[in-house]
């Protein structure tokens, strides 16, 4: 984990200070972190409590600093692995629906467990590929879509657009800033009907000193061709 605080980014907001989980919140995430320690088989290699409070749930948190996220009534966590930020997110904001949607089978038992021991009912595992479960009952169905380093920014923005109500907004967690798969997605973007809107950079507060979140906007209507056939996003994104 990165230590120190770096120098202001050009093009990067400054200042904005991640919120602390609530009372409730905490709560329900302490028994999450002790499943996340406990079992062998945890999705995570960071499974210590006492670092996780950093490395997940204050890294999960930093999107809050997102008003969209702050005020989504439901979200979509796309790669969800471990549970983060899903299970924080859920945690926080407890009249949100968050769909955690992961597609290997181990991880959503695992989060369904921790969402279980945490109580946190507003959260569910979604044993699928994005995309098939964008051409089902996910389609338009969210007001934000998260995904924590999981992918190119032109590959989320693809998962994401038809996961998305027109308005809404996927938030992509990154670390260092990339030129070349910022471009990327500046090319691809008209055919996702996905606008990137802004980035923020959320380094100390998050645990990570290159800690960037990206802001991308459903644009428009989803594109008919979209969802493509599960892996087609990674392996040739729009773009590219």
């Amino acid at each position: 984990m990165d230590s120190g605080a770096p120098a202001p980014e050009p093009g990067s907001d400054q200042g904005d200070l991640v919120p602390q989980p609530t009372a409730e919140a905490r709560t329900k995430l302490e028994p999450v972190l002790e499943v996340l320690a406990r079992e062998s088989s945890s999705p995570s290699s960071v499974t210590a409590p006492e670092v996780a409070w950093s490395v997940h749930v204050a890294d999960s948190l930093s999107g809050l600093v997102v008003p969209d996220l702050a005020s989504a009534s439901r979200i979509a966590d796309v790669g969800a692995g471990a549970g983060f930020p899903g299970l924080v997110l859920a945690a926080q904001l407890p009249e949100a629906r968050v769909d955690l949607i992961e597609s290997i089978g181990r991880k959503c038992e695992f989060i369904e467990r921790a969402a279980a021991a945490g109580g946190i009912g507003n959260a569910r595992a979604v044993n699928a590929r994005a995309e098939e479960w964008a051409a089902g009952e996910g389609r338009e169905a969210y007001d934000v879509v998260t995904a924590r380093a999981v992918g190119r920014l032109s590959t989320l923005a693809e998962l994401a657009s038809p996961l998305l109500r027109e308005g809404g907004a996927l938030i992509a967690w990154k670390g260092r800033r990339d030129e070349d798969e910022e471009a990327e997605l500046a090319r691809g973007a008209a055919e996702l009907a996905m606008a990137p809107e802004e980035i923020r950079w959320v380094g100390p507060y998050a645990g990570s000193r290159n800690r960037h979140l990206h802001v991308i906007r459903k644009s428009g209507p989803t594109p008919e061709r979209l969802p493509r056939r599960p892996g087609m996003a990674k392996k040739r994104p729009a773009g590219s």
